[in-house]
C-alpha cells in the first residue's frame, strides 16, 4: 500500500516539493558557509519524493549548533517550505483519496521548519522515538 501511495504522491506533489528543497539546497551550497543547510535540504528533498514508509526522529545528540542553525534556517527558508507543505496538504485533503497524502504533507512541516538534528529513518527500522535504538525481545 505504501508503494501505491508513494507513486501517487510522487506524481501529484512529491516532485514539486523536492524541487523546492533542491533549489534551497543549491542556494545554500552557492553561499558556501551554509553548506550544512544544503545537505539537510537535499536530505529532505529525498524524503519529499518518497515519504511513505519513512519517518523523522530527533537525534538526542544534536547540540546547541543545530539549535542555532535551525533558527537561521527557519527565518531564511523553513517558513516558505512549511507554507508549501501546508498549501499542498490542504489541496490534497480536498478529495477523499488525497487525505492520506495531505496528512503526509502535514507530517513534513516540522522537519521543514527545523531540519538540523533530525534523522529520516525507515518505519521498519529498529529506531524508536528520539533516535534511541529499540531493544526487541529475543523470542
Amino acid at each position: 500500500m505504501k508503494t501505491i501511495l508513494n507513486v501517487i504522491w510522487l506524481l501529484l506533489c512529491g516532485v514539486w516539493m523536492a524541487i523546492g528543497y533542491a533549489v534551497a539546497g543549491i542556494i545554500c551550497f552557492i553561499l558556501i558557509i551554509t553548506i550544512p543547510f544544503g545537505i539537510a535540504s537535499f536530505r529532505m528533498a529525498n524524503y519529499a519524493l518518497w515519504p511513505f514508509g519513512r519517518t523523522v526522529v530527533r537525534k538526542p545528540t544534536a547540540g546547541a549548533m543545530s539549535l542555532i542553525g535551525n533558527i537561521i534556517w527557519l527565518v531564511v527558508a523553513g517558513i516558505w517550505l512549511a507554507i508549501g507543505h501546508i498549501v499542498t496538504g490542504l489541496a490534497m485533503c480536498l478529495t477523499i483519496i488525497g487525505i492520506p497524502l495531505g496528512i503526509a504533507s502535514f507530517k513534513m512541516v516540522p522537519v521543514s521548519l527545523l531540519p538540523l538534528g533530525a534523522q529520516i529513518v525507515s518505519t521498519d527500522s529498529d529506531v524508536g522515538a528520539g533516535g534511541v535504538p529499540v531493544q526487541r525481545p529475543a523470542y
